[in-house]
């Protein structure tokens, strides 16, 4: 005890040594502050990077395999748009006219190597023994009436085409534009491609507004993750302001919210200085990051500036003696969760989510520049400033409040309200259970992102946007010729088509099928796989010749001839879906096939659908991680071994709660939620801690007993919990405005937890706290609290 009690009162030395220095040299320390927070600001560079394939670190399986795919192939980074003609046909003169224009316009896409439209797609037809390739539709203003009606009959029929550039009913159509970025520089290359792309759509309709044109792909993917990294980071100036009012009205004093706004703007300027110094470029989950820090800062200064404010006003201390009053009491809570928040932060790196360990990293260095300044900053600007408050008089001080109210009623009947709230935990716990993830890229993004609706218009009226590809190989050079191979490749397709979940299918055996059956006098007998190799090898290098530049096979063959792309798009389904399916098809193989042709599904799609249950394993070790340390760190700021390990009911349980809460609301959990647990923890330690050092002050200097120590810690730190909560809530409340999924619904969720947190620490935990101490201890009626608690507040 007595050991423990030293420790105590050296931390007190300290705390007041410390206020007292800064107060002396109050401007030498914010000169001081000021050349610090402005020396990091001008190592600030923020750079945004759009490409989707921040979201996978270099070691993740899946992006390996899809990688390893596009070598031996081509890069199918696209943009495809899609046109609906307003009379509902697109086999008129006029719109094949207009198609076939945009069709050529497009190849002007910078970086474009590819484009298909069905006025370009390479139509096979045979004369004799001569082999003819042409565009489906060309010189269409030359064509007639006639000549259009058999392009339709044609296309409609034409198996590469239905449900992938032409939908059933020929009212809908696409234009494919497939792009190879150098990938030197994505920040310049995807807007390039994306200013081309709007452009050309501007002018198209412009020249032809009979259209409504629809554009998705790869690139506009790319270019909603670069959007909405710079509209959230827009979320700021909202939050900024939101701060200074809830302050102002909370502490009714214009000094105090000056002197917040300067610590909270230190804070941001110098974690833009990191992210300059670190190199890091912004995506959409590390661009919240100063919503994120502006937010977590002010619960530092709150509580200070509360603690000050209440001893000038109640106490009637001279600003100087309530500062040093108030940097004493709060030093060492305000220390440890700043900690404890820097240690959830930083859990993130244990994800597999490259971005969110940049938001981790910069938030917590954010948070830890917010603690400097909070003891540095804060206290030299209000040693500056002519603070002045009007004391209470003696019958508003008489009255009881509403905060020692609930001290009181809490203390009436811990047990009951234990029982209750774990009751209630329970029935929440189990419920967040029944969360599933679901990882689809399209719902990333809201409804009001131009992404996301033409993605819907096109996933309804045209084809799916998600697929899976696989690469089918032979075990032998030029093997695709092999009708043992052709004849299990078609099988396999077949078998895709026959799938629920399947759009449309794109194999080297629908090619194959289609030439052979044009090589013999366009025959519908013919219109199978070759059953000759010699002669499959012929009818494949009579095609190849024939077709033009940009739209040979390479997207589907590779150079040697061993293996073939086989491209599947799917309906838009939940990440389990769309991993089980994958695995079908990886199980049909290994069921029905050679061991050459065996292959991984690969795909963006799929890689986005496994990434939100890589993230929640990898996440599961540094969430463990964190609440051994954060648990090791309250053992020692609280010097109890009983009071730190009780804390970790507290600090785990709101989680718990919103998760199950969530199950109720939404029911689905994506990638950015699961890095919550970790983040939310490091949060929610702040009331935890504040209110049990309040107790235990309580309990160690005054010699209140746990009932009274309740009270006291409702009335000294109660306003401050809850002011500094109502920040927080408005701040994630900003952030839950986010158009990007991964932000809003993570936003969402934590202002449920931290809502949870705060009447956990209200209810619940000063109900332990009276349980757990000695029963010697506790006074039997609560109304003997009554004439002891104004003293030394």
């Amino acid at each position: 005890m007595n050991a423990l009690k030293k420790a105590g009162n050296a931390t007190n030395r300290f705390a007041k040594n410390w206020a007292s220095f800064v107060i002396r040299y109050k401007w030498p320390v914010f000169i001081g502050t000021i050349l610090l927070a402005f020396g990091l600001a001008s190592q600030g560079k923020m750079e945004f990077d759009g490409d989707y394939h921040v979201f996978f670190s270099e070691s993740n399986p899946e992006l390996e395999a899809f990688d390893a795919l596009q070598e031996k192939y081509t890069k199918d980074d696209n943009v495809i748009l899609v046109l609906s003609p307003s009379n509902g046909d697109v086999f008129t003169r006029e719109n094949l006219i207009a198609i076939e224009e945009l069709t050529a316009e497009a190849w002007n896409t910078p970086y474009s190597s590819r484009v298909d439209a069905i006025t370009n797609f390479q139509h096979t037809r045979a004369d004799g023994d001569d082999l003819y390739v042409d565009d489906l539709s060309y010189e269409t203003s030359l064509k007639t009436e006639a000549e259009i009606k058999e392009i339709r009959v044609t296309a409609l029929k034409e198996p590469l085409l239905v449900n992938r550039i032409i939908n059933e009913a020929g009212s809908v159509t696409a234009v494919n534009i497939t792009v190879r970025l150098p990938g030197l520089d994505s920040a310049a290359e995807i807007p390039e491609v994306t200013k081309f792309t709007r452009d050309m759509i501007a002018a198209f309709k412009e020249k032809n507004p009979q259209f409504e044109v629809h554009s998705s792909g790869l690139v506009p993917l790319n270019t909603a993750f670069f959007e909405s990294s710079q509209r959230d980071l827009m979320l700021t100036m909202v939050m900024l302001l939101i701060v200074i009012v809830t302050t102002l009205i909370l502490t009714r004093s214009f000094f105090s919210t000056i002197s917040t706004l300067v610590v909270v703007l230190f804070s941001i300027i110098s974690a833009v200085g990191f992210v300059g110094i670190m190199g890091i470029k912004l995506t959409p989950p590390s661009a919240v990051f100063p919503t994120m820090v502006l937010t977590l800062a002010v619960a530092d200064s709150i509580h200070i500036l509360i603690t000050m404010l209440q001893k000038m006003r109640k106490d009637g201390l001279g600003k100087k003696e309530a500062l040093v009053e108030s940097m004493r009491l709060n030093f060492m809570p305000v220390l440890i969760t700043s900690l404890t928040t820097v240690i959830g932060f930083l859990t993130m790196n244990f994800g597999e989510v490259p971005p969110f360990w940049d938001l981790g990293n910069i938030t917590a260095f954010g948070m830890t520049m917010a603690f400097l300044y909070s003891t540095t900053t804060l206290p030299a600007l209000m040693a500056i400033f002519p603070v002045k408050v009007r004391q209470r008089d003696v019958e508003k001080e008489q009255k009881i409040g509403w905060y020692t109210k609930l001290g009181y009623f809490v203390s009436r009947q811990p047990a009951r309200l234990t029982l209750i709230s774990f009751t209630i935990i329970a029935v929440l716990a189990y419920m967040a259970t029944r969360n599933v993830f679901n990882d689809e890229f399209i719902n990333y993004f809201d409804e009001t992102v131009d992404f996301r609706t033409d993605t819907d218009y096109i996933s309804n009226n045209l084809t799916g946007i998600y697929n899976i590809e696989y690469s089918i190989g032979s075990g032998e050079s030029g093997g695709i010729n092999n009708p043992e191979y052709l004849q299990k490749l078609n099988e396999f397709e077949d078998w895709l088509n026959e799938q629920p979940e399947v759009v449309h299918v794109n194999a080297f055996s629908e090619v194959a099928r289609r030439v052979n059956r044009s090589m013999h006098g366009d025959e519908t007998a013919y219109y199978r796989v070759p059953d000759n190799r010699q002669e499959a090898a012929q009818f494949l290098l009579l095609y190849e010749l024939s077709l033009p530049f940009g739209l040979d096979l390479n997207n589907q063959i590779n150079v040697d001839k061993s293996e073939t792309r086989v491209t599947v798009t799917i309906e838009n389904i939940s990440s389990a879906e769309m991993i089980a399916f994958s695995k079908r098809g990886e199980q049909w193989l290994k069921d029905n096939a050679p061991e050459a042709m065996q292959s991984l599904g690969v795909s963006p799609t799929l890689m986005f659908s496994k990434l939100g249950f890589r993230q929640a394993e990898s996440m599961f070790k540094g969430n463990v991680f964190a609440i051994v340390l954060i648990t090791l760190v309250l053992i020692l700021a609280l010097r109890s071994l009983r009071l730190g390990l009780l804390s970790i009911i507290p600090n785990v349980t709101p989680v718990l709660v919103g998760f199950g809460i969530w199950a109720l609301y939404k029911g689905q959990i994506n990638t950015g939620m699961v890095i919550v647990f970790g983040m939310t923890l490091g949060i929610i330690v702040d009331d935890t801690v504040h209110f049990m050092s309040k107790f235990l002050r309580a309990r160690r200097e005054l010699g209140y007993d746990a009932r009274q120590a309740v009270v006291y810690a409702f009335e000294t730190v109660g306003k401050a919990l809850v002011t500094t909560t109502v920040v927080l809530l408005a701040g994630f409340a900003v952030l839950s405005t986010s158009s990007f999924a991964l932000n809003s619904y993570m936003a969402r969720i934590t202002v449920i937890i931290i809502t949870a947190a705060l009447i956990i620490d209200f209810i619940l935990l000063p109900s332990l706290l009276i349980l757990i101490s000695k029963k010697s201890e506790a006074v039997d009626e609560v109304k003997e609290l009554q004439p002891q608690i104004q003293l030394n507040k």
